[in-house]
């Protein structure tokens, strides 16, 4: 591999995550790529080496990659035989084509877990919504469970908790995992790096609290509510589910803690993600710049949590579909410890994740106070 200060580098994807990655290498000056469909995509605005074409195509993928020493993602759902075929021609993939492969598959993942002895709720593979019927309708399957399908879903979509009978009408088309309704006192994640030489760190463990409507993360602390004995388990079995894959790069975690007290993993997305927003503001070493430390060869960065905080997803409010207004930002960025991060999304539209807001302060407490009023000031209308 070459000194990470020559090597080209190309980011499949050109989302928030993209730009934040972008934003991180940029203080090393690390030469980036991103491929996406527009390059008014937020990364877009702070990568000007943004080659327009879609990561699911093979040829895209393939074309733009065969110029980079290392290509790395900022979503799963990419064209894995174009990374195949980049591996062949002496590219650098991270995370491998395998570990993509069975991640994007939560059918797959579940089966991997089975298989690996990582703890998880029992679950059902199903072909379609008409099978699920049938077995409910048979007895061999009963509400409450949550349905998956087993490709393309992410921030929420893809899902449906079935919890009687009378929810039945609600199932998604499709390939489906089946998994119990776990009764959790929390859901948490932590996030993992492994680096190109088996080595691994993980950031503290966070607590989620998810919207209820659009089953996507409303507001995650850091630390979690957990004891030590819990807050290690908890990322003993990330660093465990990282070293079973043997992925390279970021390994975002969600974990149930089960009321009984048992830790079991949901399910995982090799990248940065959601869960690791705060690690900018409120660890030693951000999730992004981590990230590019283990697919580059750098020693990865210490994650020790430097002040405790809150992040707020910031989403497109009901009833409104149109260019975004950030209305109260200007209010809440002279608030001490308020760090809010607008995606430069231009459309909005219900629900749309358009920005985060990280809250830090002396307590983790003063820090949820300050993140609700925050919640209730900063709408994102149009």
């Amino acid at each position: 591999m070459k000194p990470f200060t020559t090597q080209k580098i190309g980011i499949l994807g050109g989302g928030q995550l993209g730009k934040m990655l972008c934003q991180a290498g940029s203080r090393w000056g690390l030469d980036l790529s991103i491929l996406d469909e527009r390059a008014d995509f937020p990364a877009g605005q702070v990568c000007p080496q943004f080659t327009v074409g879609s990561f699911r195509n093979e040829e895209d993928v393939f074309a733009f990659g065969q110029h980079m020493d290392v290509v790395t993602i900022e979503i799963e759902h990419v064209a894995v035989d174009a990374l195949d075929r980049l591996i062949q021609n002496g590219v650098a993939v991270y995370p491998a084509p395998s570990v993509l492969r069975t991640i994007q598959d939560k059918g797959l993942q579940k089966l991997f877990y089975q298989e690996h002895g990582i703890p998880t709720a029992a679950f059902h593979l199903m072909d379609d919504a008409e099978a699920i019927r049938k077995a409910v309708a048979s007895g061999t399957l009963s509400p409450p469970f949550v349905q998956k399908t087993r490709e393309a879903g992410y921030d929420g979509r893809g899902v449906a908790i079935i919890r009687t009978n009378t929810d039945l009408p609600r199932l998604l088309e499709g390939p489906s995992l089946i998994e119990d309704l776990v009764p959790m006192a929390k859901e948490i994640a932590v996030v993992v790096a492994r680096d190109i030489h088996g080595d691994c760190k993980a950031f503290p463990a966070v607590e989620m609290e998810f919207h209820q409507e659009a089953n996507l993360v409303e507001f995650l602390s850091c630390p979690a509510d957990l004891t030590e004995a819990q807050a290690s388990a908890a990322e003993a079995l990330a660093i465990q589910v990282a070293q079973a894959f043997g992925t390279v790069g970021l390994l975002a975690v969600e974990l149930f803690l089960t009321r009984e007290g048992t830790l079991l993993v949901n399910e995982v997305a090799p990248r940065p993600h959601n869960s690791g927003h705060h690690t900018i503001e409120c660890c030693e070493t951000s999730q992004y710049e981590q990230h590019l430390r283990a697919i580059t060869g750098l020693p990865l960065g210490d994650t020790h949590l430097v002040r405790p905080g809150v992040m707020l997803n910031l989403l497109g409010e009901e009833g409104y579909t149109g260019p975004a207004i950030y209305q109260g930002w200007d209010t809440c960025i002279a608030w001490p410890g308020v760090h809010v991060h607008l995606y430069g999304k231009a459309e909005t539209r219900p629900f749309r994740k358009m920005g985060h807001v990280t809250v830090v302060a002396d307590t983790l407490e003063e820090a949820r106070d300050r993140a609700r009023i925050v919640r209730e000031q900063l709408k994102v209308i149009a």
